[in-house]
């Protein structure tokens, strides 16, 4: 019998807003809380993608093209939004223990051997240090601009991620599908990470992202429904890996920590982490927080050195020694 998914040690990350309604005059606090982050014990830092937009964004509720159902997209379609790996690689300079996510990228959209260089390149930079979220996105108009086919983007991603792991894995890579056929191809240097960047892959579950989180993913972005519960989807999840020979034991889910609020409004840690266990135990293992982290750098580590503290205590963790 396959162990539990509780068995992969639980991690707290948080999401750094890599875009902006308007034009936010500069981007230091997004660096200095990702400084503060990894001189706390952070686990994760991620960021999120969009390059380009149409003027529809009534989608992003739409779930039938993959939009969460009462969501809304932060921005309009002229808000300022910063390409993911290049931020990632900015923070990678200036950190030297968070890991660094994409929560997602539009993998699609980038040309796939492209896309698997600058990985392995951030990957090598960052001391193996990157986590490759990865989905296809909801809007038609983002598509169109980059001239790729908005209804076969699912394949494309999986074409996408095929050529990735193909190049990651192989000294002299060969690749064969009904859109790209090459031989004897060296990509160097390789991810430092063994078997190559692993892949995070969003979505809802139905058959297609099933099919792809078993082929690709070491970790699940719940998506649509299972943004609110993913817990229940980790069972589907797991029963997929076992169906296809996987051992799903060492398989990431990304859950929310859900933040609790006292009486007078502001954020109780303790009754926030209460929750934690049973989402442990229901196969969450990267705890994403929301929580009103302060803008001055100093006071921003001081505050999420002592949430990093709880959350160990939590989950049975020894606390992460001081970086500052």
């Amino acid at each position: 019998m396959a162990s539990s998914l509780a068995d992969v040690t639980p991690g707290l990350s948080i999401h750094l807003a890599n875009f902006s309604a308007d034009d936010p005059g500069g981007w230091q606090p997004l660096l200095d809380r990702a400084r503060a982050a990894d001189r706390a014990g952070v686990d994760r830092v991620s960021v999120s993608d969009h390059v380009v937009f149409g003027e529809n964004l009534e989608a992003y509720a739409r779930p039938e093209v993959g939009g969460i159902e009462g969501g809304k997209q932060p921005t309009g379609p002229d808000g300022h939004w910063l390409e993911p790996l290049t931020v990632l690689s900015v923070i990678s300079g200036m950190t030297s223990h968070v890991r660094l996510a994409t929560g997602i990228l539009i993998a699609p959209l980038r040309r796939p051997v492209t896309l698997a260089k600058t990985a392995a390149t951030l990957d090598v930079l960052s001391r193996g240090r990157l986590d490759l979220g990865v989905g296809v996105g909801w809007q038609r108009e983002e598509y169109d601009a980059a001239g790729l086919g908005f209804e076969g983007r699912g394949r494309l991603l999986d074409h996408t991620l095929a050529v990735c792991q193909t190049l990651w894995r192989d000294r002299s890579a060969r690749f064969a599908d009904d859109q790209l056929r090459f031989e004897s191809i060296h990509l160097m240097p390789k991810p430092l990470q063994p078997g190559g960047v692993p892949i995070w892959v969003s979505g809802t579950l139905n058959p297609r992202v099933l099919e792809r989180l078993v082929r690709f993913a070491s970790g699940w972005i719940p998506w649509g429904p299972f943004v609110r519960d993913p817990a229940s989807g980790v069972a589907r999840v797991r029963e997929a890996f076992e169906a296809a020979g996987r051992d799903p034991a060492g398989l990431q889910v990304q859950g929310t920590l859900p933040a609790v609020k006292g009486s007078d409004g502001s954020v109780d840690l303790a009754r926030t982490l209460e929750g934690v266990p049973a989402l442990v135990d229901a196969g969450i293992t990267d705890f994403r927080a929301y929580l009103p982290v302060p803008e001055d750098p100093n006071a921003a580590t001081d505050y999420l050195a002592d949430v990093v503290t709880a959350f160990r205590q939590t989950v049975g963790r020894s606390p992460h020694p001081a970086t500052v």
